[in-house]
C-alpha cells in the first residue's frame, strides 16, 4: 500500500503542471505518422479497383478522385465521353451528377435559414398555399421544410418518374400542386425517396430569396467554392460534356439529354470530378468541431447538421462489397446526404446519383478526413458499393485511425484528485470534488472496500496512463501494475466547475 501511494503523490507532482495547460477547447486530431504517404500506397490499387469495375458494368467512360485533409491528392479517368466521336474521358469532363444535386438544395435552404428568412419547421402551404388540407389521413400534421430535406413529407417514392420530369417549369410543378397529391404515408412517418420533395426546395428557394434556385446555389455555393458547374447541358462545351448512355443488347445507346427545369433541383446538377473535389473538400472541413473562423459560405455547424441521420433508412445485415466481403451496414437520410454505420461502427455520408445516362456517388467518412467521388455515363450506374470499397481499402491498407480527442483540461484535474484518494477514499466528502448525488448513490466503506480488494490483487503500481476521453466530461485511465491493470472510469457533471457524478473500478487481468 506505500508503494501505491508513493508512486501517485510521485505521477501527480509530474503532472500537475500538464493537468491544466489549456482552459478552452482542444479539437481531436490525427495521431497517424506519414498520413498521407501511407494512403498513397492505396492508389494503384484503387485505380485497378475502378477500371475493373467500370469494365464489369460496361460504364463507357468514368472519372474517380480521392480527397485528403481537403485536397484532391489522386484522380483518374477512363473510357469515353463521347463514343462516336472517341473523346476520352478525363477528371475535368462534365458529368451530369444526377441526385447528388440534392445537398446542394439542402444546403442553400439551410443558408437561408442561417440567415433568418425561413424556419426548417415553417408548413410548405406558407410558400405553396394549394397544399393546405391535402392529406392522407384528417389527423395529418402539415408537411414542413424539415420533412422536405428528410424525404419524410409523405410523397411516394418516384424513382423513374421523378427523372423524366427534369425540364418540368414552376408552373407545372404549382399545377402539379393545384391538381392535388397522392399520398403514401402521413409527413413525419417514415423515411421514402421524393424527387417532388426536393423540386419542391428549389421553388421555395425561388420564393424566399427572390432569384430562381439555380442562380441562388450558383452565387452562393458554387462561386465561393470555385467549383465549376452547370445546370444546362446545353451550356457545356462540346468537348467537354459528358455524353449519356444506356448499355441495352450488349451495345450503348445514347440518351437522349434532359434540358434543366425545377426539378433540376434534384438532380440537374453538372460538374467535373475536379470541381465537385472542392465541394467534398468543405464537407471534410466542416470537421471537426472547433473555434477557428469560419470561412465557408455556409457554417460547419450547418454543414454537420446535414451530416445528422434525421430520419432511420435501413439495416442491410448481409450488405456486400463488390469484393466479396460482407459487413452489415445500417442507413439513416440527414439533409439532402445519406448516412452510414458500417459493421466496424465507421460513419459516412454519401449520395448516389443516377439519371438517364448517369450515375454518380460521393462518399465521405468525417472522422477520417478522407473521401472519394465517381462519376459515369451510363443509366443508373451503380456506383455506391464500389465507392464504400475504395474507402475501406484505403483505411486498411493504410492502416488509418479515426482523429483522437485529447482529453479535457477538466477530465485531467478530475483525474488528478480522484487518484489522490485511492485506495482508502480518506477525506473524499471533504474533497470538493464529488457531485451531490455521489454519496447517496456510493458509500465510502464499500469504495474502499472495492478499491483496496482491486489493488491488492493488481500488486505494485507501475505507471498511472493518461485520460482516454470519450467527450469532454467523461474518459477512463488505466493504473498499470505488477500483477494486472486497473481500470477506473468516470462522468462528470453539467455543472461548473463539473463534478465526478459517477465511478467505476475494474481489474483487468493481464
Amino acid at each position: 500500500m506505500k508503494n501505491l501511494l508513493a508512486a501517485i503523490f510521485l505521477f501527480l507532482f509530474v503532472s500537475k503542471l500538464n493537468s491544466q495547460t489549456s482552459t478552452t477547447y482542444q479539437p481531436p486530431v490525427f495521431t497517424d505518422a506519414n498520413r498521407l504517404e501511407r494512403i498513397k500506397t492505396a492508389f494503384p490499387v484503387i485505380e485497378k479497383i475502378y477500371r475493373e469495375y467500370a469494365q464489369k458494368n460496361h460504364f463507357p467512360g468514368y472519372a474517380f478522385g480521392i480527397v485528403v485533409d481537403g485536397k484532391l491528392v489522386y484522380s483518374g479517368s477512363g473510357g469515353y465521353t463521347d463514343i462516336s466521336k472517341k473523346i476520352p474521358a478525363t477528371t475535368k469532363s462534365m458529368f451530369r451528377i444526377a441526385s447528388m444535386s440534392k445537398s446542394f438544395t439542402a444546403m442553400a435552404i439551410l443558408k437561408l435559414r442561417d440567415e433568418g428568412k425561413l424556419n426548417l419547421d415553417d408548413p410548405l402551404y406558407n410558400y405553396i398555399p394549394e397544399i393546405k388540407n391535402q392529406q392522407l389521413t384528417s389527423d395529418a400534421p402539415p408537411i414542413t421544410i424539415r420533412n422536405l430535406l428528410t424525404h419524410s413529407a409523405g410523397y411516394p417514392e418516384d424513382n423513374p418518374w421523378g427523372d423524366r420530369q427534369l425540364a418540368k417549369s414552376e408552373n407545372d410543378l404549382i399545377k402539379l400542386y393545384k391538381k392535388g397529391i397522392s399520398f403514401s404515408n402521413d409527413p413525419g412517418l417514415a423515411y421514402e425517396y421524393s424527387n417532388l420533395g426536393f423540386a419542391t426546395l428549389g421553388y421555395i428557394i425561388h420564393k424566399v430569396s427572390g432569384i430562381p434556385y439555380e442562380e441562388y446555389i450558383a452565387k452562393n455555393i458554387w462561386q465561393p467554392l470555385s467549383i465549376e458547374a452547370s445546370w444546362e447541358y446545353a451550356t457545356i462545351p462540346a468537348d467537354q460534356y459528358a455524353h449519356g448512355y444506356r448499355w441495352l443488347n450488349n451495345d450503348w445507346h445514347e440518351e437522349t439529354p434532359l434540358h434543366d427545369g425545377i426539378y433540376g433541383a434534384m438532380g440537374g446538377m453538372i460538374t467535373s470530378v475536379e470541381a465537385f473535389s472542392k465541394y467534398v473538400a468543405f464537407h471534410l472541413s466542416a470537421w471537426p468541431p472547433r473555434n477557428d473562423e469560419e470561412a465557408g459560405p455556409v457554417k460547419r455547424s450547418s454543414v454537420r447538421e446535414m451530416h445528422q441521420p434525421w430520419r432511420f433508412g435501413s439495416l442491410i445485415p448481409d450488405y456486400q462489397f463488390p469484393n466479396g466481403r460482407n459487413c452489415a451496414i445500417t442507413t439513416a437520410y440527414g439533409y439532402g446526404l445519406r448516412i452510414v454505420k458500417d459493421c466496424e461502427g465507421r460513419t459516412m455520408v454519401a449520395h448516389s446519383g443516377g439519371l438517364p445516362g448517369f450515375g454518380s456517388n460521393w462518399r465521405i467518412m468525417p472522422d477520417y478526413g478522407i473521401g472519394v467521388i465517381l462519376f459515369a455515363n451510363v443509366t443508373y450506374a451503380p456506383t455506391d458499393g464500389v465507392d464504400l470499397l475504395v474507402l475501406d481499402t484505403i483505411v486498411r491498407m493504410a492502416g488509418l485511425r479515426p482523429r483522437k480527442l485529447p482529453p479535457s483540461p477538466i477530465l485531467m484535474q478530475r483525474r488528478n484528485e480522484l487518484v489522490k484518494l485511492l485506495p482508502d477514499f480518506s477525506d473524499a466528502k471533504t474533497s470538493g470534488i464529488f457531485a451531490e448525488n455521489f454519496f447517496l448513490d456510493y458509500f465510502t466503506d464499500s469504495l474502499k472496500k472495492d478499491a483496496t480488494t482491486i489493488f491488492n490483487n493488481a500488486g505494485k503500481l507501475i505507471k498511472i496512463g493518461e485520460v482516454v476521453p470519450e467527450n469532454q466530461l467523461r474518459g477512463y485511465f488505466i493504473m498499470e501494475c505488477e500483477h494486472g491493470n486497473v481500470q477506473i472510469s468516470f462522468t462528470l457533471t453539467p455543472e461548473t466547475p463539473a463534478l465526478i457524478q459517477e465511478y467505476h473500478i475494474r481489474l483487468l487481468k493481464q
